[in-house]
């Protein structure tokens, strides 16, 4: 497809779109190849932009429903959550895998669900690059809906904090192979949060199956992960095409649930 005369078709200025598309695609690109620190798009910023994102489109399908939409900024109904993408096994849908963990269930879950992705994200991301971010990120997320999927199949699922359990597990398991007071300072900061966080889970009767689930899927990568610097740039590469792997997956599920809103 040639985007110039397509944008020039649409009443744009096409060479300017072209190189706009160019260069956004030689970030990309360069963001799934260079350490954190090189610059470049930081993929912690990136899951924060898709969760207010899938918020903010919950809030706007609500409305356009005829809802309350303070009502759904507070606390949205279950059929409005299934409807937007929540993790509902019985229906057999295999994007809810991962939409599901972009979708909450009101401002206050998402807003502490994000902080708690800001202040963990840089710090895993710096540690170990982008690509394996991604990685780790998107597999907790599918070990956290796993586990609810044994222990309780029935109920609907949404949030963050599955995926965000696997980042404190990876920390953990990490912190503790590298050693050294710095890094084991860092594993027993992680274990308090997350020891605090599973017992606030049973007090507000959050999802705690899930939390489990991301927690012992980020302290099995933090335990067979690379890090000393020789075996990692040996597996760059298969690093990169597996992020790549893990962001289309996150595009296709995305897909998947716009699509069965068409239908």
């Amino acid at each position: 497809m040639n985007i110039k005369k397509f944008f020039d078709a649409i009443g744009l200025n096409g060479t300017q779109w072209q190189w706009r598309l160019m260069l956004w695609e030689k970030k990309i690109k360069q963001s799934f190849r260079t350490p954190t620190q090189a610059g470049g798009l930081p993929f912690y910023k990136v899951l924060i932009a898709l969760n207010l994102l899938s918020f903010a489109i919950m809030l706007l399908q609500g409305g356009i429903a005829g809802r309350n939409v303070f009502a759904i900024l507070i606390n949205p109904d279950t059929n409005l959550l299934i409807y937007s993408g929540a993790q509902f096994w019985p229906f057999g849908d295999w994007w809810r895998a991962l939409t599901y963990a972009f979708m909450h269930g009101g401002i206050l879950h998402l807003t502490f669900n994000m902080i708690v992705l800001y202040q963990i994200g840089p710090l895993i991301e710096t540690e170990i690059g982008r690509s394996r971010f991604l990685i780790l990120y998107t597999l907790t997320a599918l070990t956290a809906t796993f586990a609810d999927l044994l222990w309780h199949p029935n109920v609907p699922v949404v949030g963050a904090s599955g995926a965000l359990f696997g980042l404190i597990g990876f920390a953990i398991a990490w912190y503790h192979r590298l050693g050294g007071f710095q890094a084991l300072e860092l594993r027993n900061f992680m274990i308090k949060w997350a020891a605090f966080a599973f017992i606030f889970g049973l007090l507000v009767g959050a999802d705690n199956a899930a939390h489990l689930g991301g927690a012992i899927g980020g302290g099995i990568i933090g335990l067979i992960l690379p890090n000393n610097s020789w075996t990692r740039r040996k597996t760059d590469k298969i690093c990169t095409i597996l992020a790549w792997g893990c962001a289309l997956f996150i595009v296709a599920a995305f897909a998947g649930l716009a699509l069965s809103w068409l239908q």
